[in-house]
Protein backbone atom coordinates (compact mmCIF):
# COMPACT_ATOMS: atom_id res chain seq x y z
CA UNK A 1 0.00 0.00 0.00
CA UNK A 2 1.65 3.44 -0.79
CA UNK A 3 1.76 6.39 1.42
CA UNK A 4 -1.09 7.85 2.08
CA UNK A 5 -1.44 7.48 5.72
CA UNK A 6 -0.16 8.85 9.09
CA UNK A 7 2.58 6.86 10.00
CA UNK A 8 2.55 4.06 12.91
CA UNK A 9 4.03 1.90 15.21
CA UNK A 10 4.91 -1.76 15.17
CA UNK A 11 2.41 -4.11 16.23
CA UNK A 12 1.48 -7.60 17.22
CA UNK A 13 -0.15 -9.35 14.56
CA UNK A 14 -3.64 -9.35 13.78
CA UNK A 15 -7.05 -10.15 15.30
CA UNK A 16 -10.53 -11.51 13.66
CA UNK A 17 -12.89 -8.65 13.53
CA UNK A 18 -15.96 -9.20 14.90
CA UNK A 19 -18.85 -9.46 12.62
CA UNK A 20 -20.11 -5.85 12.82
CA UNK A 21 -18.30 -3.03 13.65
CA UNK A 22 -16.32 -2.47 16.82
CA UNK A 23 -14.90 1.18 18.65
CA UNK A 24 -11.86 2.28 16.44
CA UNK A 25 -8.54 1.79 17.43
CA UNK A 26 -8.36 -1.81 16.77
CA UNK A 27 -6.95 -4.24 14.90
CA UNK A 28 -8.37 -3.58 10.93
CA UNK A 29 -7.53 -7.00 8.59
CA UNK A 30 -7.12 -5.71 5.23
CA UNK A 31 -7.63 -9.15 3.15
CA UNK A 32 -5.13 -10.77 5.16
CA UNK A 33 -3.22 -7.65 5.28
CA UNK A 34 -3.00 -5.56 8.67
CA UNK A 35 -3.26 -2.02 9.64
CA UNK A 36 -2.87 -0.88 13.00
CA UNK A 37 -5.39 1.86 13.98
CA UNK A 38 -3.95 1.35 17.29
CA UNK A 39 -0.62 3.54 16.60
CA UNK A 40 -3.08 4.93 14.04
CA UNK A 41 -2.16 2.37 10.41
CA UNK A 42 0.69 0.19 10.63
CA UNK A 43 2.52 -0.18 7.73
CA UNK A 44 0.99 2.38 5.44
CA UNK A 45 4.44 4.40 6.21
CA UNK A 46 8.30 3.51 5.29
CA UNK A 47 10.50 3.45 8.34
CA UNK A 48 12.60 6.71 8.67
CA UNK A 49 15.40 8.06 11.08
CA UNK A 50 17.18 10.35 13.04
CA UNK A 51 19.86 9.75 15.47
CA UNK A 52 21.21 11.09 18.63
CA UNK A 53 24.73 11.12 19.18
CA UNK A 54 24.90 8.57 22.53
CA UNK A 55 21.49 8.05 22.68
CA UNK A 56 21.55 6.06 18.92
CA UNK A 57 22.49 3.33 17.25
CA UNK A 58 22.16 1.60 13.83
CA UNK A 59 20.35 -2.08 14.05
CA UNK A 60 20.79 -4.97 11.85
CA UNK A 61 18.37 -3.10 9.46
CA UNK A 62 20.70 -0.54 8.85
CA UNK A 63 18.14 2.42 9.94
CA UNK A 64 18.94 4.62 12.95
CA UNK A 65 17.46 3.83 16.30
CA UNK A 66 16.81 7.09 19.15
CA UNK A 67 15.88 6.41 22.54
CA UNK A 68 13.36 8.94 23.23
CA UNK A 69 11.81 9.88 26.89
CA UNK A 70 8.37 9.77 27.50
CA UNK A 71 7.80 11.99 31.05
CA UNK A 72 5.53 15.23 31.95
CA UNK A 73 8.78 16.44 32.51
CA UNK A 74 10.88 15.22 29.63
CA UNK A 75 8.81 14.45 26.94
CA UNK A 76 10.68 13.79 23.66
CA UNK A 77 14.47 14.13 25.93
CA UNK A 78 17.16 12.10 23.81
CA UNK A 79 16.91 13.21 20.19
CA UNK A 80 20.13 16.15 20.28
CA UNK A 81 21.58 15.62 16.81
CA UNK A 82 18.36 15.57 14.18
CA UNK A 83 18.98 13.95 10.84
CA UNK A 84 16.89 13.62 8.05
CA UNK A 85 16.03 10.02 6.57
CA UNK A 86 14.35 6.66 7.49
CA UNK A 87 14.51 6.12 10.86
CA UNK A 88 13.05 4.54 14.84
CA UNK A 89 12.40 6.15 17.66
CA UNK A 90 12.47 3.79 20.31
CA UNK A 91 10.07 6.10 22.99
CA UNK A 92 10.53 5.35 26.46
CA UNK A 93 8.04 6.05 29.22
CA UNK A 94 9.94 6.35 32.44
CA UNK A 95 7.24 8.08 34.03
CA UNK A 96 4.43 5.99 36.37
CA UNK A 97 1.29 7.02 33.82
CA UNK A 98 0.34 5.37 31.19
CA UNK A 99 0.85 7.59 27.55
CA UNK A 100 0.00 8.52 23.94
CA UNK A 101 2.88 9.27 22.32
CA UNK A 102 2.80 12.24 18.72
CA UNK A 103 5.59 12.81 16.50
CA UNK A 104 4.13 16.19 15.40
CA UNK A 105 4.86 19.23 13.06
CA UNK A 106 4.14 21.72 15.90
CA UNK A 107 3.36 24.63 13.87
CA UNK A 108 -0.01 22.61 11.76
CA UNK A 109 -0.06 19.84 14.76
CA UNK A 110 -0.15 17.50 11.84
CA UNK A 111 0.86 13.72 13.20
CA UNK A 112 3.85 11.89 11.64
CA UNK A 113 3.48 8.90 13.25
CA UNK A 114 1.65 7.56 17.10
CA UNK A 115 1.85 5.17 20.15
CA UNK A 116 -1.57 4.69 22.26
CA UNK A 117 -1.31 3.54 25.69
CA UNK A 118 2.52 3.59 26.32
CA UNK A 119 2.80 1.79 29.69
CA UNK A 120 4.63 2.81 32.63
CA UNK A 121 8.07 1.33 32.42
CA UNK A 122 7.78 0.09 28.51
CA UNK A 123 8.92 1.14 25.30
CA UNK A 124 8.02 0.63 21.95
CA UNK A 125 9.17 1.93 18.53
CA UNK A 126 7.69 4.11 16.20
CA UNK A 127 9.02 4.30 12.55
CA UNK A 128 9.01 7.58 10.58
CA UNK A 129 10.95 9.09 7.22
CA UNK A 130 11.60 12.77 8.37
CA UNK A 131 12.60 15.53 5.52
CA UNK A 132 13.22 19.10 6.02
CA UNK A 133 11.17 20.49 8.67
CA UNK A 134 10.21 21.33 12.39
CA UNK A 135 9.27 18.45 14.90
CA UNK A 136 8.41 17.61 18.21
CA UNK A 137 6.99 15.23 20.67
CA UNK A 138 3.96 15.46 22.10
CA UNK A 139 3.23 13.21 24.76
CA UNK A 140 -0.66 12.98 26.22
CA UNK A 141 -0.02 11.23 29.88
CA UNK A 142 -3.81 9.68 30.76
CA UNK A 143 -5.55 12.48 33.41
CA UNK A 144 -3.50 14.97 32.74
CA UNK A 145 -2.54 17.33 30.21
CA UNK A 146 -0.81 17.15 26.77
CA UNK A 147 3.19 18.27 26.64
CA UNK A 148 4.96 19.21 23.46
CA UNK A 149 8.54 18.41 23.42
CA UNK A 150 11.71 20.58 22.18
CA UNK A 151 11.16 21.76 18.61
CA UNK A 152 13.88 19.82 16.69
CA UNK A 153 14.68 21.12 12.87
CA UNK A 154 16.18 19.29 10.40
CA UNK A 155 17.45 20.80 7.27
CA UNK A 156 19.58 20.19 4.13
CA UNK A 157 17.79 16.27 3.96
CA UNK A 158 16.76 15.30 0.21
CA UNK A 159 13.99 12.94 1.22
CA UNK A 160 10.50 13.61 1.36
CA UNK A 161 8.56 13.23 4.93
CA UNK A 162 6.34 10.99 5.40
CA UNK A 163 2.67 10.90 5.38
CA UNK A 164 1.32 13.11 8.09
CA UNK A 165 -2.45 14.54 8.82
CA UNK A 166 -3.76 17.02 10.93
CA UNK A 167 -5.97 15.43 13.29
CA UNK A 168 -9.79 15.26 12.88
CA UNK A 169 -12.10 16.53 15.81
CA UNK A 170 -15.29 15.31 16.90
CA UNK A 171 -16.82 18.49 15.70
CA UNK A 172 -15.61 18.15 12.00
CA UNK A 173 -17.09 14.70 12.17
CA UNK A 174 -20.61 15.75 13.37
CA UNK A 175 -21.60 17.39 9.59
CA UNK A 176 -20.85 14.17 7.45
CA UNK A 177 -22.45 12.20 10.19
CA UNK A 178 -25.90 13.57 10.58
CA UNK A 179 -25.76 13.87 6.59
CA UNK A 180 -25.50 9.81 6.38
CA UNK A 181 -27.53 9.47 9.17
CA UNK A 182 -30.29 11.25 6.69
CA UNK A 183 -29.41 8.98 4.12
CA UNK A 184 -29.93 6.09 6.34
CA UNK A 185 -33.16 7.54 7.30
CA UNK A 186 -34.46 7.58 3.62
CA UNK A 187 -33.28 3.60 2.98
CA UNK A 188 -35.03 2.66 6.39
CA UNK A 189 -38.51 3.33 4.31
CA UNK A 190 -37.11 1.93 1.11
CA UNK A 191 -36.37 -0.97 2.80
CA UNK A 192 -39.45 -1.40 4.65
CA UNK A 193 -41.58 -1.06 1.38
CA UNK A 194 -39.24 -3.39 -0.82
CA UNK A 195 -39.90 -6.03 2.43
CA UNK A 196 -43.91 -5.21 1.99
CA UNK A 197 -43.50 -6.74 -1.19
CA UNK A 198 -41.49 -9.75 -0.50
CA UNK A 199 -43.97 -10.73 2.82
CA UNK A 200 -46.94 -10.12 0.35
CA UNK A 201 -45.43 -12.53 -2.29
CA UNK A 202 -45.14 -15.35 0.11
CA UNK A 203 -48.74 -14.43 2.02
CA UNK A 204 -50.26 -14.90 -1.31
CA UNK A 205 -48.12 -17.77 -2.10
CA UNK A 206 -46.76 -16.86 -4.82
CA UNK A 207 -42.86 -17.92 -4.22
CA UNK A 208 -41.27 -17.10 -7.52
CA UNK A 209 -42.49 -13.51 -6.84
CA UNK A 210 -40.99 -14.05 -3.35
CA UNK A 211 -37.85 -15.14 -4.87
CA UNK A 212 -37.26 -12.26 -7.17
CA UNK A 213 -38.35 -9.36 -4.37
CA UNK A 214 -35.60 -11.03 -1.82
CA UNK A 215 -32.44 -9.82 -3.36
CA UNK A 216 -33.91 -6.27 -3.96
CA UNK A 217 -34.92 -5.73 -0.72
CA UNK A 218 -32.42 -7.80 0.57
CA UNK A 219 -29.60 -5.48 -1.09
CA UNK A 220 -30.89 -2.07 0.21
CA UNK A 221 -30.53 -3.35 3.31
CA UNK A 222 -26.44 -4.68 2.72
CA UNK A 223 -25.81 -0.74 1.25
CA UNK A 224 -26.72 0.32 5.10
CA UNK A 225 -23.79 -1.58 6.09
CA UNK A 226 -21.56 1.76 8.65
CA UNK A 227 -25.22 1.97 10.81
CA UNK A 228 -25.16 -1.63 11.71
CA UNK A 229 -23.68 -0.57 14.56
CA UNK A 230 -26.09 1.65 15.52
CA UNK A 231 -29.34 -0.44 14.63
CA UNK A 232 -28.59 -2.79 17.88
CA UNK A 233 -30.71 -6.11 17.90
CA UNK A 234 -32.63 -4.87 14.78
CA UNK A 235 -29.48 -6.07 12.69
CA UNK A 236 -29.32 -9.79 14.03
CA UNK A 237 -33.39 -9.53 13.60
CA UNK A 238 -32.92 -8.49 10.02
CA UNK A 239 -30.00 -9.96 8.46
CA UNK A 240 -28.66 -12.41 10.99
CA UNK A 241 -27.21 -15.73 10.66
CA UNK A 242 -26.87 -18.98 11.93
CA UNK A 243 -23.75 -18.34 13.24
CA UNK A 244 -23.98 -19.20 17.48
CA UNK A 245 -27.68 -21.20 16.98
CA UNK A 246 -27.18 -24.75 18.15
CA UNK A 247 -30.41 -25.75 16.07
CA UNK A 248 -28.63 -24.14 12.60
CA UNK A 249 -30.80 -23.24 9.95
CA UNK A 250 -33.53 -25.30 11.86
CA UNK A 251 -33.15 -23.10 15.35
CA UNK A 252 -36.50 -20.90 16.40
CA UNK A 253 -33.64 -18.16 16.24
CA UNK A 254 -32.78 -18.17 13.21
CA UNK A 255 -34.62 -14.57 11.72
CA UNK A 256 -34.71 -12.28 9.07
CA UNK A 257 -33.74 -12.21 5.34
CA UNK A 258 -31.78 -15.59 5.61
CA UNK A 259 -34.50 -16.98 7.31
CA UNK A 260 -36.47 -16.09 4.14
CA UNK A 261 -33.86 -16.85 2.18
CA UNK A 262 -33.08 -20.28 3.36
CA UNK A 263 -36.50 -21.39 2.76
CA UNK A 264 -37.45 -19.85 -0.61
CA UNK A 265 -34.20 -21.63 -2.17
CA UNK A 266 -35.16 -24.98 -0.47
CA UNK A 267 -38.28 -25.51 -1.05
CA UNK A 268 -40.15 -24.43 2.28
CA UNK A 269 -43.75 -23.74 1.43
CA UNK A 270 -45.55 -20.49 1.86
CA UNK A 271 -47.60 -21.36 5.02
CA UNK A 272 -44.08 -22.49 6.37
CA UNK A 273 -42.38 -19.07 5.03
CA UNK A 274 -45.45 -16.53 6.07
CA UNK A 275 -44.21 -16.16 9.86
CA UNK A 276 -40.48 -15.26 8.79
CA UNK A 277 -41.49 -13.26 6.62
CA UNK A 278 -43.98 -11.49 8.72
CA UNK A 279 -41.31 -11.42 11.47
CA UNK A 280 -39.09 -9.88 9.25
CA UNK A 281 -41.12 -7.44 7.97
CA UNK A 282 -42.32 -6.36 11.67
CA UNK A 283 -38.32 -5.97 12.68
CA UNK A 284 -38.05 -3.85 9.55
CA UNK A 285 -40.82 -1.35 10.04
CA UNK A 286 -39.51 -0.85 13.91
CA UNK A 287 -36.22 -0.10 12.92
CA UNK A 288 -37.65 2.30 10.12
CA UNK A 289 -39.89 3.79 12.86
CA UNK A 290 -37.03 3.76 15.38
CA UNK A 291 -34.15 5.15 13.49
CA UNK A 292 -35.13 9.46 13.74
CA UNK A 293 -34.24 9.04 17.43
CA UNK A 294 -30.43 7.34 16.55
CA UNK A 295 -27.55 9.23 17.54
CA UNK A 296 -24.54 7.49 15.31
CA UNK A 297 -21.31 8.33 17.13
CA UNK A 298 -19.42 10.34 14.52
CA UNK A 299 -15.94 9.14 16.18
CA UNK A 300 -16.79 5.90 14.39
CA UNK A 301 -17.76 6.78 11.10
CA UNK A 302 -14.47 6.93 9.18
CA UNK A 303 -13.87 3.47 10.82
CA UNK A 304 -17.43 2.26 9.85
CA UNK A 305 -16.03 3.35 6.25
CA UNK A 306 -13.23 0.46 6.48
CA UNK A 307 -15.01 -1.88 8.00
CA UNK A 308 -17.81 -2.57 5.59
CA UNK A 309 -15.72 -3.84 3.27
CA UNK A 310 -13.61 -5.65 5.55
CA UNK A 311 -16.94 -7.56 6.76
CA UNK A 312 -17.66 -8.66 2.95
CA UNK A 313 -13.64 -10.13 2.32
CA UNK A 314 -14.64 -12.25 5.79
CA UNK A 315 -18.51 -13.16 5.27
CA UNK A 316 -19.68 -12.40 1.40
CA UNK A 317 -15.94 -13.44 -0.35
CA UNK A 318 -16.30 -16.89 1.95
CA UNK A 319 -20.00 -17.25 1.40
CA UNK A 320 -20.87 -17.86 5.37
CA UNK A 321 -23.74 -16.07 4.26
CA UNK A 322 -24.89 -17.58 1.50
CA UNK A 323 -28.54 -19.76 2.43
CA UNK A 324 -29.76 -20.86 -1.01
CA UNK A 325 -29.94 -17.35 -3.23
CA UNK A 326 -26.05 -17.25 -4.56
CA UNK A 327 -25.93 -13.84 -4.25
CA UNK A 328 -22.78 -13.06 -2.36
CA UNK A 329 -21.21 -11.18 -5.08
CA UNK A 330 -24.57 -8.67 -5.29
CA UNK A 331 -23.73 -8.40 -1.65
CA UNK A 332 -20.40 -7.48 -2.37
CA UNK A 333 -21.52 -4.97 -4.98
CA UNK A 334 -24.16 -3.05 -2.59
CA UNK A 335 -21.56 -2.89 0.20
CA UNK A 336 -19.09 -1.04 -2.30
CA UNK A 337 -22.37 1.18 -2.69
CA UNK A 338 -22.23 1.88 0.35
CA UNK A 339 -18.65 2.18 1.23
CA UNK A 340 -19.17 4.95 -1.64
CA UNK A 341 -21.71 6.89 -0.59
CA UNK A 342 -20.15 7.12 3.44
CA UNK A 343 -17.04 8.80 1.49
CA UNK A 344 -18.83 11.25 -0.23
CA UNK A 345 -20.09 12.65 3.21
CA UNK A 346 -16.09 11.80 4.51
CA UNK A 347 -14.65 13.64 1.34
CA UNK A 348 -14.69 17.09 2.77
CA UNK A 349 -12.53 16.03 5.32
CA UNK A 350 -10.21 13.77 3.70
CA UNK A 351 -9.27 15.56 0.60
CA UNK A 352 -7.26 18.08 3.04
CA UNK A 353 -5.69 15.22 4.40
CA UNK A 354 -5.08 12.58 2.08
CA UNK A 355 -2.67 12.51 -0.68
CA UNK A 356 -3.79 8.89 -2.27
CA UNK A 357 -7.94 10.05 -2.34
CA UNK A 358 -7.64 9.76 -6.14
CA UNK A 359 -6.00 5.56 -5.95
CA UNK A 360 -8.92 4.97 -3.37
CA UNK A 361 -10.82 6.39 -6.39
CA UNK A 362 -9.36 4.24 -9.18
CA UNK A 363 -9.53 0.85 -7.25
CA UNK A 364 -13.14 1.62 -6.31
CA UNK A 365 -14.03 2.07 -9.69
CA UNK A 366 -11.96 -1.01 -10.50
CA UNK A 367 -13.61 -3.12 -8.31
CA UNK A 368 -17.41 -1.85 -9.11
CA UNK A 369 -16.15 -3.13 -12.53
CA UNK A 370 -14.89 -6.21 -11.67
CA UNK A 371 -18.14 -6.98 -9.59
CA UNK A 372 -20.25 -6.08 -12.44
CA UNK A 373 -18.88 -8.47 -14.72
CA UNK A 374 -20.01 -11.53 -12.51
CA UNK A 375 -23.90 -9.50 -13.01
CA UNK A 376 -26.16 -10.78 -15.82
CA UNK A 377 -29.18 -8.77 -16.28
CA UNK A 378 -29.92 -9.16 -12.30
CA UNK A 379 -28.42 -12.76 -12.38
CA UNK A 380 -25.11 -13.13 -10.11
CA UNK A 381 -22.62 -15.47 -10.74
CA UNK A 382 -22.41 -18.06 -7.75
CA UNK A 383 -19.57 -17.71 -5.63
CA UNK A 384 -19.28 -21.91 -6.55
CA UNK A 385 -19.25 -21.01 -10.41
CA UNK A 386 -16.63 -18.42 -10.50
CA UNK A 387 -13.70 -19.73 -12.56
CA UNK A 388 -10.26 -19.46 -10.72
CA UNK A 389 -9.44 -16.55 -12.61
CA UNK A 390 -12.67 -14.23 -11.95
CA UNK A 391 -12.14 -15.36 -8.07
CA UNK A 392 -8.64 -14.31 -7.77
CA UNK A 393 -9.44 -10.75 -9.81
CA UNK A 394 -12.11 -10.28 -6.70
CA UNK A 395 -10.17 -11.53 -4.13
CA UNK A 396 -7.31 -9.25 -4.55
CA UNK A 397 -9.22 -5.80 -5.57
CA UNK A 398 -11.19 -6.54 -2.68
CA UNK A 399 -8.05 -7.36 -0.59
CA UNK A 400 -6.32 -3.84 -2.38
CA UNK A 401 -9.32 -1.68 -1.21
CA UNK A 402 -9.90 -2.98 1.69
CA UNK A 403 -6.05 -2.33 2.87
CA UNK A 404 -6.48 1.10 1.13
CA UNK A 405 -10.05 1.89 3.74
CA UNK A 406 -7.75 1.93 6.45
CA UNK A 407 -6.01 4.74 5.70
CA UNK A 408 -9.45 6.16 5.74
CA UNK A 409 -9.99 4.96 9.44
CA UNK A 410 -6.67 5.92 10.65
CA UNK A 411 -6.90 10.21 9.17
CA UNK A 412 -10.15 10.35 10.68
CA UNK A 413 -9.71 8.94 14.41
CA UNK A 414 -10.13 11.31 16.44
CA UNK A 415 -7.31 12.62 18.50
CA UNK A 416 -6.22 13.76 22.30
CA UNK A 417 -4.41 17.51 21.44
CA UNK A 418 -4.95 18.83 24.63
Amino acid sequence: MPETAVGAEAASGPAAPPPHPARRRTVLLAGGALAVAAAVAAGVLAAGGSGGGAHAARAADGLRRTTVEVTSAHCGRGWTHPEPGRQVFELHNTSGTAAEVYLTDPQTGAVYGEIEGLAPGTERPIRVTLGNGTYAFKCLPDDADAVTGPTVHITGGHVRSGPAAVPVTQQQLIPPTLAYQKWIQARTVELADKTDVLRDAIDRGDLAAARAAWLPAHLVYERMGAAYGTFGDADSAINGTTAGLSGGVHDADFTGFHRVEYGLWHGESPSSLRGPAARLAKAVHALRDSWPDQRMDPADVGLRAHEILENTVQFELTGRTDYGSGSNLASARANLDGTRVLLGYLRPLLKTRDTGLSGLDSWLARTRRTLDGCDRDGHWTPLDRLTRTQREKIDADLGELVERLSAVAALTDVRRTA
